[in-house]
């Protein structure tokens, strides 16, 4: 593979400047697009050139493709790095990107096809070892659909087979609402991907959330480490770990281990994220089931940053070089360093969690030993209320977890954000919550702290 000399990030916000950093401590260039409404955020600011591709609206800016194609030619960019979100899973620009004679930054577009569709990704990570939830292929009728309900047993969850986010996503209690929950969830699907198709998968009730990031060249896959993402509300993570405080040392080694065998199997390249239901059994045995696989950078990759000392971005751009990974100096690092942990800091009222855009006023990002804030926003900049509501990520880290939550605790303390509304208050909250404190997290871990 050519060496890569300029990027092109097609992203914005703290993603595209986090990928900005990494590409300057290799010495390569940079290059941001952005939209009207983004002329003035940091990661226009610190690329090395800029270019305006469209108006506030997504589908004209940062999911059209030829703007973004067009931007590298005429700034001689050789590769794209596409963050995560927008076209981060979009198998058809990863191929354009090398139609087009650019570096992709990313998987294989086959690996992204297979996992953007989690019918196949079930299928294909059952046939490899991995333990999946009783479930079906995508549901062709409503007659197939209500006879799999019966057979799996109430209660199921419709998932949408291109979907995420909780889109698309129905709990079925009631054999009765099935059909027209089947209905709802297709249409959802469609409008939110474009892909009406749904099946349906066993409902497991308040599980942990544990996701395992791997990295690969295309020979050899490495399990990093894995994270707990419990605390969500509306599927939406809030709060990420690493390491989960639900498994022994022994459970952690077996499960990455799995892992790390069954993405090798498909000769993966790039980084990873596998994401598994968890249960411990009366008899104390741990039941992982996977989920799917997010085939790009995570949102909550820095907490697995910080306890293994791998810069993913850097490596991720090795990779997309040639280069081999480096599975010895990786292999040390299976075992955690100390704790972290990260709040996503959401621009949003704190009771109704709608967006809340804006002007920021005033503006104190917390510092010191341990403390790391990912962000694109300083004070005086303007909150669009055209994209996600994620303004900052708060990341610490320590020797244990009890330190991690001491340092966590001062690091809010020294937080400040005026002029919009934030999710500040609530983060302050899940800190003091015994069950957080005591490691005892599941996915309706906010439905217990908000009543």
């Amino acid at each position: 593979m050519p060496r890569i000399k300029k990027i092109l990030v097609a992203n914005r916000g703290e993603i595209a400047l986090r990928v900005i950093r990494a590409a300057r401590e290799l010495g390569l260039a940079t290059v941001a697009i952005h939209s009207t409404v983004d002329e003035g955020a940091l990661h226009v600011k610190f690329a090395d050139e800029s270019v305006c591709i469209g108006p506030p609206p997504a589908r004209q800016s940062y999911l059209h493709i030829p703007a973004i194609i067009s931007a590298a030619e005429i700034t001689g960019a050789d590769a794209v790095h596409p963050g995560y979100g927008f076209l981060a899973e979009n198998a058809e620009f990863a191929e354009v990107c090398g139609r087009a004679g650019l570096t992709f930054i990313g998987p294989l577009p086959e690996h992204m096809r297979l996992m953007g569709d989690k019918v196949q990704a079930r299928t294909a990570m059952a046939a490899h070892g991995l333990p999946i939830l009783p479930g079906t292929g995508i549901l062709r009728s409503d007659e197939e659909a209500m006879a799999a309900a019966l057979e799996i047993g109430l209660p199921v969850i419709i998932k949408a087979t291109a979907g995420g986010g909780g889109r698309g996503m129905k709990i079925v209690h009631d054999p009765a609402k099935l059909l027209q929950q089947l209905k709802t969830a297709r249409a959802e699907a469609l409008a939110g991907f474009g892909n009406e198709g749904v099946f349906i998968e066993r409902f497991v009730d308040a599980p942990r959330h544990i996701e395992v990031q791997v990295i690969g060249d295309g020979k050899t896959v490495v399990a990093l480490g894995e994270r707990e993402c419990s605390i969500q509300r509306r599927h939406q993570k809030l709060v990420e770990e690493a390491p989960s405080p639900a498994l022994s040392p022994a459970e952690r080694l077996a499960l990455l281990e799995r892992v790390g065998n069954a993405v090798s199997a498909i000769g993966y390249r790039s980084v990873g994220t596998l994401e598994f239901l968890f249960e411990r059994q009366p008899d104390g045995e741990p039941r992982f089931y996977f989920m799917e696989m997010n085939p790009r950078i995570q949102v909550e990759h820095t907490v697995t940053e910080m306890v293994s000392g791998v810069d993913l971005l850097r490596e991720q751009i090795n990779i997309a070089m040639g280069q081999p990974l480096r599975e010895a100096y990786l292999r040390e690092r299976v075992k955690p360093n100390g704790h972290s942990i990260e709040l996503r800091l959401n621009a949003e009222d704190p009771v109704t969690f709608a967006p809340s855009p804006g002007r920021i006023t005033a503006l104190h990002l917390p510092g010191g030993p341990g403390v790391r804030v990912d962000t694109h926003v300083y004070q005086g900049y303007v909150v669009p209320p055209n994209y996600d509501s994620l303004i900052a990520k708060l990341i610490v880290h320590d020797e244990d977890r009890p330190a991690a939550i001491a340092r966590l605790r001062r690091a809010l303390v020294e937080c400040v954000v005026e002029g919009i509304k934030t999710n500040l208050d609530f983060h302050r909250r899940v800190v003091e919550h015994e069950d957080f404190v005591r490691g005892r997290l599941d996915t309706r871990f906010v439905e217990r702290l908000l009543h």
